[in-house]
């Protein structure tokens, strides 16, 4: 697929840099313009409605989630390209696909735009289409310890999985069980019965997942109402579990 593209960035040579390096060595990019600042990448992104923005972090009069905080029912992938590596936990986990670091690596490059295909790919896939989930178990019990012994749960009771420090909340239909155990414990307990990391906070039961929104890292709607945000770097392991 062809993905319409934007880059804003303040710098005239990084901006030749990624222009090239795009043509040269990736595939399906139409690079729809280039902006230098905020204001500028603004009035692209509304006129053409990109599907992927190559995005610097510092700019004049402003920084990259500045802009992505006016466009927040935005629709399009985003990729850092910055010189500052201190921005990369919050990129990843809130707004960004992606992230390179300046230099820009070509195989870096190459990876980040086919893992926004992939994301794009498999969105329009299962657009208006009857979802079957890949084969998964769906039965199994789970203890959960507490102070007096253990409590035996069934995983599809389980709606979502909360991280909170070394602690994480079970979340079931209408009740709330914590546990003194940490969100990766869970990860790994629960990965045969479809439960997709979906956010460094949240552990989902796929199975309970009926919708998907797009939309800055995207979020999903669970049968209980509840809806959770799914960080941009985790959308294609979430599609993944549909088909």
């Amino acid at each position: 697929m062809e993905l319409r593209t934007i880059i804003v960035e303040d710098e005239a040579n990084s901006r030749e840099i990624l222009r090239n390096y795009l043509a040269k060595y990736t595939n399906g990019i139409t690079l729809l313009g280039e902006a230098s600042n905020i204001s500028e990448g603004l009035e692209l992104i509304g006129e053409h409605q990109p599907d992927l923005v190559f995005l610097d972090v510092e700019m004049p009069f402003g920084n990259a989630f500045d802009l992505l905080d006016k466009v927040p029912d935005r629709t399009f992938e985003t990729v850092f390209v910055t010189a500052y590596n201190q921005y990369a936990m919050d990129a990843l986990n809130n707004h960004a696909a992606y992230y390179l670091m300046k230099p820009i690596n070509i195989d870096e490059l190459v990876k980040a735009v086919n893992y926004v295909k992939e994301i794009k790919e498999k969105e329009n896939a299962l657009e208006g289409q009857v979802l079957t989930a890949k084969s998964i178990k769906t039965k199994g019990k789970i203890t959960l310890p507490q102070q007096d012994g253990f409590q035996v749960l069934e995983v599809g009771d389980i709606f979502f999985c909360k991280a909170d420090d070394n602690y994480t909340e079970i979340y079931l239909e209408h009740k709330k069980i914590v546990v003194s155990k940490t969100l990766k414990y869970f990860e790994d307990a629960l990965s045969e019965y479809g439960f997709s990391r979906i956010h460094k906070s949240y552990l989902v039961n796929v199975g309970k997942v009926v919708k998907y929104k797009r939309g800055k890292g995207g979020s999903v709607i669970l049968a209980n109402g509840k809806e959770l945000s799914v960080s941009a770097s985790k959308k294609a392991g979430l599609l993944a579990y549909f088909q």
